[in-house]
């Protein structure tokens, strides 16, 4: 069912005059970047995102409204695309809508059960938007309440309530929202928008909330000595090296074979969607012939970012999202032989919060090249203004359109690799193919 009967006068055509679509993924005159918080839940993995869109340009703030607007269509251009549905499997998807994204179409665009629509209290008791809301809601589509420290008290609205913000440290809220779920209503989940410490986190693993990250947020503080490093980050150290003094293969496949767990979570990494090879592979050597060295040092790097036992999923999931999110920004800028190159720069750009170990203690273990050393170090060299940028976006500090005009890239190809890479990401973890 189409939503454009709920359209207000005025709202404009999503379409041309001559029926053609509008271009998608740019609204009329808005330029700007997603931004993306993961939501993680009490076993710190990544459940759903949130995304945001910033305006960029000095008419940033005016852009706002019609950014929501940009920001679905990008979204489903990206995420749910007509040929291959959803992409992002069970994750779900939310975002920040004003009054009147609701009443645009580009909804028709996102699947209803995966979106999550965050609204303030103000707009959702707008007896006005009544209908649209529970026509929504009858779509499938969720809600988050903001800015409330109460669920609604009229049942109607109570029902539309599937998701509730709530402040990290408000243990008072959590405990009135539960004893009203247990009287009959509804269940609501319960999101915490932001924490500062892992000690928060805990606390709200505790009390059955999940949790916004943001990019600033990060592990403990690492250690900065030689011995560090895990068993089986240092056997997946030591094949790297092998493999980068190009040693006979015969040799690499007799040291892996020296951890039968780790050589079953290559095999299965290999074989895996996310590296698409057309036949299954049965070992090293088979591998290798059939696509060389230079992959196979790029699975390692992926192993090796999810050897540490103790680091959080959805570090891993940042990292190999950041790996191939520059990977993608510098295709078509820089030869095809260096897509390895800008993934291990991107990826290990985190090795020191994945490992636990500080970044000048890995390099010391890790032998990479000059310019992959210069872009995760200062983010210098050809790799290092890719992985700058892709921190920024990570950030939402606001320096992103800065970043990508000194690299001559587009708002649209920046987003549509950042989109392309979280979608990657889905099924790219070693770690989720482990044994």
């Amino acid at each position: 069912m189409r939503f454009d009967f709920f359209r207000r006068s005025g709202s404009g055509d999503a379409n041309g005059a001559d029926g053609t679509e509008a271009t998608r993924g740019q609204d009329a005159g808005v330029n700007g970047h997603v931004a993306y918080a993961m939501l993680l839940d009490a076993q710190r993995r990544v459940v759903g995102y949130r995304l945001a869109w910033r305006p960029a340009g000095e008419q940033a703030a005016a852009q706002a409204g019609s950014g929501v607007k940009a920001l679905m269509d990008t979204a489903a251009q990206h995420l749910n695309p007509e040929d291959g549905g959803w992409q992002l499997g069970a994750m779900l998807l939310f975002v920040d809508v004003s009054v009147d994204a609701l009443f645009q179409s580009e909804l028709q665009s996102l699947p209803a059960q995966s979106v999550v629509l965050c609204m303030d209290r103000e707009d959702l008791m707008d007896a006005e938007l009544r209908s649209i809301l529970l026509f929504l809601r009858e779509q499938g589509f969720g809600f988050m309440l903001r800015g409330a420290t109460a669920l609604p008290e009229d049942p109607e609205l109570r029902a539309i309530v599937t998701h509730f913000e709530v402040d990290a440290l408000d243990a008072d809220t959590v405990v009135r929202v539960r004893q009203e779920t247990q009287q009959g209503h509804p269940p609501v989940e319960l999101v915490a928008p932001r924490v500062n410490t892992w000690k928060e986190f805990d606390a709200c693993a505790a009390r059955r909330v999940n949790v916004f990250i943001d990019g600033a947020f990060r592990n403990p503080p690492v250690r900065d000595v030689d011995d560090a490093l895990q068993p089986e980050s240092l056997l997946i150290v030591q094949l790297m090296q092998m493999i980068q003094r190009n040693e006979d293969v015969r040799v690499i496949e007799a040291a892996l074979k020296h951890d039968a767990a780790l050589t079953y979570r290559l095999l299965r990494y290999i074989n895996s969607p996310s590296v698409g090879m057309a036949v299954e592979i049965h070992s090293l050597r088979h591998a290798v012939a059939m696509l060389g060295y230079s992959p196979l040092y790029r699975w390692l790097s992926l192993l090796l970012a999810t050897s540490n036992k103790a680091s959080s999923p959805f570090m891993m999931k940042k990292a190999i999202l950041r790996g191939r999110f520059v990977e993608l920004m510098g295709q078509g800028m820089l030869p095809p032989s260096e897509s390895d190159n800008l993934f291990v720069a991107g990826m290990f750009s985190l090795l020191d919060q994945l490992l636990g170990v500080s970044m000048e203690g890995v390099l010391r273990k890790v032998q990479l090249t000059e310019s992959v050393q210069q872009a995760i170090l200062s983010r210098g060299g050809l790799y290092g203004p890719f992985v700058a940028l892709a921190e920024s976006c990570e950030l939402d500090d606001g320096q992103a359109s800065r970043l990508a005009e000194a690299l001559f890239l587009s708002a649209a190809q920046v987003n549509a690799a950042q989109l392309s890479a979280l979608v990657w990401s889905q099924d790219a973890s070693p770690a989720a193919a482990g044994p």
